[in-house]
């Protein structure tokens, strides 16, 4: 963390600085320009945020150096992460397709995609799925792919849906991006032994998206990929979009698996075609239609 005093900071609110960043088990290098007292605190500088040093008298501003990201990060491992599934290698720099299984039809690729427990939002759809009948239909579409030799990603929407996707034997946990905050659902899947995806929300930026996968690697899982399943356009007709940007970025700074889920994205003027492009040239290691 660098910490940059204000022009007429002085030696006392420069003292009270050191003696915070003293009280969080870090050290300080000091170093004092003509106009500018720069401060850079040494060690874990996770321990705090930048605003409860920015609150302190005399401090202009502080700039971490360190991410609240370091298990994911490619500073910790530079290669990627390849995670192999049903002896299906993922995120060993070669595109892998997964098509979303309609009914009990399964799709022609390595891997198939169902989302069992998907329920309309609108309150006039004239019947709903009960739990049980969803469990049903979950288990015999995983029944049916793994007698193909397919491995099953499988959505969940809550986190009690969670076992009843374990029981099944479901080969990897898809979470949306609406799961994204939910702390409970990441402790959950962070103690299991099983892949899992985790998307990012619509709204929220790739930071809190890694920070969120974080979560899921320090309570030692770490079969994650990160998905990204559309982020908010501009576009009225279209309200979401490919967040090409997004996987640019991760891809950089992290070493998991990208996977793009661009199942409802396309429309007039964005094809599955073009899609598949801009995701592959994107550098998503899975894409999901």
């Amino acid at each position: 963390m660098i910490i940059v005093m204000q022009r007429n900071a002085t030696d006392t609110e420069i003292n009270q600085v050191i003696h915070f960043i003293h009280q969080r088990g870090l050290t300080e290098h000091l170093s004092k320009g003509k106009e500018r007292t720069i401060i850079g605190a040494v060690g874990d500088e996770r321990v705090f945020q930048p605003r409860e040093l920015e609150a302190l008298d005399g401090v202009e501003k502080a700039i971490r150096v360190v991410q609240d990201w370091r298990i994911i990060s490619r500073e910790i491992q530079a290669e990627n992460t390849i995670i192999t599934v049903r002896g299906l290698k993922i995120g060993a720099e070669q595109n892998q397709c997964v098509m979303t299984m309609s009914d009990f039809n399964l799709p022609n690729s390595n891997s198939v995609f169902i989302d069992p427990f998907y329920q309309s939002t609108s309150p006039y759809t004239i019947k709903q799925p009960d739990s049980q009948q969803q469990q049903q239909t979950m288990q015999q579409q995983i029944n049916l792919a793994h007698q193909a030799g397919q491995p099953v990603w499988l959505r969940i929407r809550d986190v009690r849906q969670l076992e009843y996707a374990l029981q099944a034997e479901a080969d990897i946990i898809y979470l949306g991006g609406e799961l994204m905050s939910n702390r409970t659902l990441l402790n959950e899947v962070g103690c299991l032994n099983i892949p899992v995806v985790l998307c990012k929300d619509k709204h929220h930026q790739v930071d809190d998206w890694l920070i969120a996968a974080e979560h899921i690697a320090l309570k030692g899982n770490h079969h994650l990929m990160l998905g990204e399943a559309g982020t908010l356009s501009m576009e009225r007709q279209t309200p979401y979009r490919l967040d090409i940007e997004a996987i640019v970025k991760a891809k950089c700074i992290s070493h998991l698996p990208i996977v793009a889920n661009i199942s409802h994205l396309s429309h007039a003027y964005m094809d599955k075609n073009t899609l598949l492009a801009l995701a592959s040239a994107a550098g998503a290691d899975v894409i999901i239609q």
